[in-house]
């Protein structure tokens, strides 16, 4: 509704090389029985993204003394997140799944920092379920008597809210197929939804089985003689020791690197507040395991899916011939850069020794990263632009007796 006070929406259609084009103004929309308001198209659109993001992301038990303050901001970054680069939350969704062991459900509360180290009845640290296991071997602690039921207990989330989730994605795709079939335009907000929700439902199946919003985790107890330093758990990246321009770099880039499975980090902070990191919760072994080539594969595909879908605005009615150029080749730059990643990656991994190209992959990469982000960022500007005016057409409803036959 926000949107609904931008000054250029309620802007009157500007004209190109002097002729105007026929459109619709935004302050114009009409509202009636068998129309629809640009209201209800922002309202469509941003009830479906709320369900298909906020209902969708699983984050990580946040540190034992945190603030909800904090804990509802850093999940609000997430979902930002999710809005700007969904395919990166379907990377750190998958690389989870495929991390986690036991029962899928015990491993992703493990990786989640599910199971708190108490030493001397103090926390020190979460236990990774390696750590877990081999402790558990040598007798230190105790096999964790904690089972399924007992961690979905612990979870907020419930069948019938990611039914919700479910059942607004399918009716907003069911009006989308509808418009479609009876010739009726769709809004470039509506084009950026149905991507954006796509894909985080992908990241919702792969979380299905994920405890939601669990508040603090399960405690195991030291039981030998020796007890553990706080220094042996969580040490810092090495990237983050360098208080100069390096580290606001690394501050920056790091969550995405962490989200596409590259690098998943301690920061001082994760490592204080005795938590995994916020976007980090799987094994991390990224060039020596099968699962990142599988998350690879995965994260890039989702990508291509994801421009491939704003293709579908190639023929959109923009105002000018230059923001249609952009916009069909903002979708083609987010097809084309994900498939070059993975390409590049399957050429190294199947066929040269990465060390040896090192520099030369991570220039490739970051190219191609900063061509998907400004493709993004043009997707972004284009459609708020277009809400000054929408053509012919889009306020009109579906027609469901159509699709039933007459007796």
């Amino acid at each position: 509704m926000l949107l609904l006070h931008i000054p250029f929406v309620h802007a009157s259609l500007l004209s190109f090389n002097g002729t105007s084009i026929s459109a619709l103004d935004a302050s114009e929309s009409p509202s009636c029985g068998d129309t629809r308001s640009l209201s209800d198209i922002i309202w469509s659109c941003a009830a479906t993204l709320f369900a298909c993001t906020w209902t969708a992301i699983h984050p990580n038990i946040p540190g034992m003394e945190e603030e909800k303050w904090t804990v509802f901001s850093r999940r609000l970054g997430i979902m930002i997140m999710a809005l700007i680069a969904p395919e990166l939350i379907i990377t750190w969704a998958t690389l989870q799944f495929l991390s986690a062991q036991w029962t899928v459900t015990h491993g992703f509360f493990a990786w989640m920092g599910g199971f708190m180290l108490y030493v001397n009845g103090e926390p020190l640290a979460p236990l990774r379920p390696d750590e877990l296991l081999s402790y558990v071997d040598y007798g230190s602690v105790d096999v964790p008597v904690i089972v399924e039921a007992d961690i979905e207990d612990r979870s907020k989330g419930d069948a019938l809210s990611k039914g919700i989730a479910v059942l607004q994605l399918a009716w907003f795709i069911l009006q989308l197929a509808a418009r479609y079939f009876q010739d009726l335009p769709m809004t470039l907000l509506e084009i950026d939804t149905l991507a954006v929700a796509a894909l985080t439902s992908i990241a919702y199946g792969f979380w299905w089985k994920k405890p939601k919003d669990v508040g603090r985790p399960y405690a195991v107890h030291w039981k030998a003689t020796y007890a553990p330093s706080r220094e042996a758990y969580n040490a810092e990246d090495e990237d983050f020791s360098n208080k100069n321009w390096l580290y606001y770099l690394v501050c920056l880039f790091k969550p995405f690197l962490s989200l596409a499975g590259i690098s998943e980090g301690i920061s001082p902070r994760a490592n204080r507040e005795r938590r995994v990191p916020i976007l980090g919760g799987y094994d991390d072994n990224f060039l020596e395991s099968r699962n990142h080539v599988i998350t690879l594969f995965f994260g890039c595909f989702s990508g291509m899916v994801f421009g491939a879908i704003h293709c579908l605005g190639w023929n959109f009615l923009f105002q000018g011939h230059a923001e249609q150029i952009l916009w069909r080749a903002a979708s083609l730059a987010i097809i084309s850069a994900p498939l070059s990643i993975l390409l590049l990656f399957s050429y190294v991994v199947w066929l040269t020794d990465w060390k040896k190209m090192g520099s030369s992959v991570v220039l490739a990469v970051s190219v191609n990263f900063f061509i998907y982000f400004v493709a993004r960022v043009i997707l972004i500007v284009l459609l708020l632009m277009s809400l000054r005016s929408l053509p012919p057409g889009v306020y009109d409803v579906v027609a469901w007796t159509k699709f039933f036959p007459h007796f």
